[in-house]
């Protein structure tokens, strides 16, 4: 393992992410990454697809560091509905799985009233931490 999870033994196991993560290494931050291609055009408003774009963006930012996934420590996510998100929770999943694949870092999720691109129904940003 590349971070220690931390869980209290006596705490109830969460689903898809992480109470808190203890990491030593070299800090990578993302900016908040939204649901546009490298063009910064948006593709699609499907709030899952936008979802698929943005982690693919954040690896893509973390690879020009030499970060992978799984050195991930942090993710936190802004939406504009949280009921969209939520009836999108299976294609999150998928897209998760599929870019991040099974590590869950440290995530936090926030309703926000917009974000600055009108079309954009997500913002994360990301923290990783390269082992040294």
């Amino acid at each position: 393992m590349v971070h220690e999870v931390l869980h209290p033994r006596n705490w109830k196991a969460t689903p898809g992410y992480s109470n808190g993560i203890a990491a030593t290494g070299r800090m990578v931050f993302t900016g908040g990454m939204i649901g546009w291609n490298e063009q910064q055009e948006f593709e699609t408003d499907d709030f899952a697809e936008q979802v698929r774009i943005t982690l693919r963006s954040i690896v893509a930012v973390l690879a020009e560091a030499g970060a992978r996934p799984e050195h991930l420590v942090r993710l936190t996510w802004y939406v504009t509905d949280k009921r969209e998100y939520l009836a999108a929770l299976k294609g999150i999943g998928q897209a998760y799985k599929q870019i991040i694949g099974r590590h869950y870092p440290a995530m936090a999720l926030v309703q926000v009233v917009a974000l600055v691109e009108d079309r954009a129904k997500v913002e994360i940003e990301a923290t990783a931490v390269i082992p040294g």
